[in-house]
């Protein structure tokens, strides 16, 4: 939307940056798309030069760096952001998310942060970062931004919990929609849900939304 005018209404916010990791975005709509591929293009510039990817939390320290970096600028970006993904099996990880200070992602044992000890991951690990405008980040269990948390937050609040399996985060997540049709108010147009497993980021169909009819 701008304004009172639907520009599109299957806009997607969102952008794979790897198998396990996806970033969903809101703000101004040329800062939040460049951005948003400003780091899903570094990201793959790090694996391709590494031969192996970052996990999420290096994904988060990079980004929140470059949002640091980009608010003391002339032309900082008005983005928000959300950083979700897991941590796979049989993978590696540190105590200490690293910090990277260069234009592209730093390697762990070059970078200006200090690693802690590595641990063996034995069962995937979801993780979720919630970033703002001003270079804030924080690791949370469940997150939202824009109008959606004036509705969804208590909602999630109320009903979350740290063992919640997939069929109840999507029941979760249609609570949240249906409250959000119910109470917004503005011509909810549905929601885009994907959900990143080991196997790679998937869409979900059956949310049992409103499918949305555009004009031919």
């Amino acid at each position: 939307m701008r304004g009172a005018t639907v520009l599109k209404a299957s806009d997607d916010k969102t952008r794979a940056l790897n198998d396990q990791c996806i970033l969903a975005f809101s703000g101004e709509a040329g800062d939040t798309i460049q951005f948003a591929e400003y780091v899903q293009a570094n990201v793959s510039l790090y694996s391709t030069r590494n031969g192996y990817p970052l996990d999420i939390s290096q994904i988060a320290s990079f980004t929140r760096n470059e949002l640091a970096r980009s608010l003391r600028s002339r032309k900082p970006y008005n983005v928000n952001l959300l950083l979700g993904g897991i941590i796979p099996p049989t993978s590696t990880t540190h105590n200490t998310p690293t910090t990277a200070s260069s234009a592209t992602p730093s390697a762990p044992n070059t970078s200006s942060g200090t690693s802690g000890p590595v641990q063996t991951v034995s069962q995937a690990i979801p993780k979720l970062y919630w970033l703002d405008y001003l270079a804030s980040v924080v690791e949370v269990p469940y997150a939202a931004h824009g109008y959606a948390q004036y509705y969804c937050l208590s909602i999630l609040d109320k009903h979350h919990h740290p063992d919640i399996d997939l069929e109840t985060g999507l029941k979760l997540l249609r609570m949240c929609s249906e409250e959000l049709r119910r109470r917004l108010p503005i011509d909810f147009k549905g929601l885009t849900v994907k959900v990143v497993t080991p196997e790679g980021v998937k869409i979900i169909e059956e949310l049992g939304e409103q499918k949305i009819v555009m004009a031919p």
